[in-house]
């Protein structure tokens, strides 16, 4: 048994096994050539072990009597994510449709070198490292595998970032959804609007836990990531075959640039030169105003946006967005009046569609929360569904592109049990196990509409996450299970091996501790783990601490 996580598609195994020594080579072909740096840099720092650049695939073998080498190759046969694994007598070859495809099956011989090659350091420089002979045939479920990380609730030092895209990486996740603005934090630069980050990246203190908890953490928290540290970031993950989705969200969750810049703001209802950047969590009421100025404003953020992001889809939140100072605000009267608008609601729909209009004239493709189907889906939008499924289903069937992460399966700031010694229970119990029994696309759909569910993904609100300890343990190791939902074809959610998940889980926690993760152990929190029960009780049926 391999052990693997995500499972592969198909494991025949063979009787052997291909020996690394210090004269074993590495071949990296055509195409190939930054999955060979990456396998060699990281296996350098595990083993000890060298790996030279192999000129020719018969040069592999190190010394002449059993092959021991390794192969990368591109196989124009295969999908432009599939892989096979062959480890035999030549040594070991990994293919793959494209260079995507040879990195998750360098990241599943990773796995079959055992725990220990996921250190950074060897443990025993003398030690025997080897494949198991087998062949792997494996390709991905759904094209988008993602992980959402809330770095504006509490800020994620650029360090920790990267150290979560190794980690995404690990997992075979390819979707990186960077949720870079809220009322809480504005944690990206944008050179025009220099007062984002001045003032927009730092609150005065920060109530800590739940957001009923009578605790504050009384200093200063913020922080924000340089245009430099953004094309970095980008860079990293793009040499992991992860795409990073920026997200900016509008016209709701937009405190912290209004107390930057209160002009955006509904002027003519609040005045908002009082505002500062949010220290609670929860839903504010102050919302972006939808004036031509407001409009040209974030047409300038996302002008600087695309230059540092890459990506087909740029997220524009538009979530959980209280239109109460719409209602109050002649301004917004009147732009309903001026447009024919019903409602509210409308306008929202209005506002989204104009930068999805914007976007597309650009090559970029909108993708938001599921509220912007209030009102009327904006032309060519992407949902990501997260009340459930009612959205996604309803896109799907409209012809519109979804994502499903409802917050019932896969949002992983919800506790992990209902026992009394689970830090901050917010939200939902949501175990291992019922993340492994998710099932993303609804059964509801016809087989054309289901076409429509790009895949999954998992979301880290981080208002009770306050380091990257916190984050690891409400990350794992749910997101393990979320990876094998998000890669493999399991059967369905009734009929899943859960037991035989825990078994290869057995395995993979050593993986999780040569990284250094803080998962949650399966037998419940460790003492340093816990957290003192004023930070918040279990709430039967709460809703995200969003």
């Amino acid at each position: 048994m391999t052990s693997l996580i995500p499972t592969a598609r198909g494991v025949v195994a063979g009787s052997g096994e291909v020996r690394l020594t210090a004269r074993s080579r590495l071949s990296a072909g055509t195409g190939t050539e930054g999955v060979g740096r990456w396998l060699r840099g990281v296996l350098w720092q595990a083993t000890g072990l060298p790996l030279p650049e192999a000129r020719e695939p018969d040069d592999m073998q190190g010394d002449g009597t059993e092959g021991d080498g390794i192969a990368l190759r591109i196989a124009p046969g295969l999908g432009p994510e599939e892989y096979r694994l062959v480890s035999d007598g030549t040594g070991v070859l990994v293919e793959g449709g494209g260079a995507a495809g040879v990195f998750w099956g360098a990241q599943t011989l990773r796995q079959l070198l055992g725990p220990d090659a996921y250190r950074k350091a060897p443990l025993d420089p003398g030690r025997t490292w080897a494949v198991p002979h087998l062949t792997v045939e494996d390709a991905p479920r759904f094209r988008w595998r993602g992980l959402m990380l809330d770095v504006s609730r509490h800020f994620m030092p650029k360090d920790g970032v990267l150290r979560y895209l190794d980690l995404m990486a690990a997992h075979k996740l390819n979707v990186f959804h960077f949720h870079l603005t809220d009322d809480q934090g504005w944690r990206v630069e944008i050179k025009r609007y220099p007062r984002l980050t001045e003032t927009g990246s730092w609150r005065a203190r920060t109530k800590f836990g739940h957001r009923a908890s009578p605790l504050w953490e009384e200093k200063p928290h913020g922080g924000f990531y340089t245009q430099d540290d953004i094309r970095e970031i980008v860079a990293y993950a793009a040499e992991r075959h992860i795409t990073v989705v920026p997200e900016i969200d509008v016209p709701g969750h937009s405190q912290a640039a209004i107390s930057a810049y209160p002009e955006l703001g509904n002027t003519d209802v609040i005045d908002t030169t009082s505002l500062s950047v949010w220290d609670s969590w929860g839903i504010s009421a102050n919302v972006l105003a939808p004036t031509d100025n407001t409009l040209r404003f974030y047409e300038g953020v996302f002008e600087e946006l695309l230059e540092l992001f890459p990506s087909e889809f740029i997220h524009v939140g538009g979530d959980e967005c209280l239109k109460d100072q719409w209602r109050q605000s002649p301004t917004a009267q009147a732009r309903i009046k001026e447009l024919g608008l019903a409602d509210e609601d409308a306008l929202q729909s209005w506002f989204i569609g104009h930068f999805d209009k914007w976007l597309t004239a650009r090559g970029r493709r909108l993708i938001g929360w599921d509220e912007i189907l209030e009102g009327g889906l904006a032309d060519g939008a992407a949902v990501s569904s997260w009340r459930g499924y009612e959205g996604g289903i309803a896109a799907a069937r409209s012809g519109h592109d979804v994502v499903m992460c409802p917050e019932q399966h896969v949002y992983l700031d919800h506790r992990q049990d209902a026992g009394a010694d689970e830090p901050v229970p917010i939200g939902y119990v949501r175990t291992l196990e019922d993340v492994y029994r998710f099932e993303p696309v609804p059964p509801q759909l016809t087989s054309a509409e289901a076409g429509h569910v790009l895949g999954t993904q998992a979301n880290l609100w981080t208002e009770v996450m306050e380091d990257h300890a916190r984050v690891d343990y409400q990350a794992f190791p749910r997101l393990a299970a979320f990876a094998e939902v998000a890669w493999s074809a399991l059967p369905a959610p009734a009929e899943r091996d859960f037991a035989g998940f825990e078994e290869r889980m057995a395995v993979h926690y050593r993986r999780l501790d040569a990284l250094g993760v803080g998962y949650r152990p399966p037998a419940g929190p460790l003492p340093w783990q816990r957290r003192p029960g004023v930070l918040g009780r279990p709430i039967e049926g709460a809703p995200p601490n969003r």
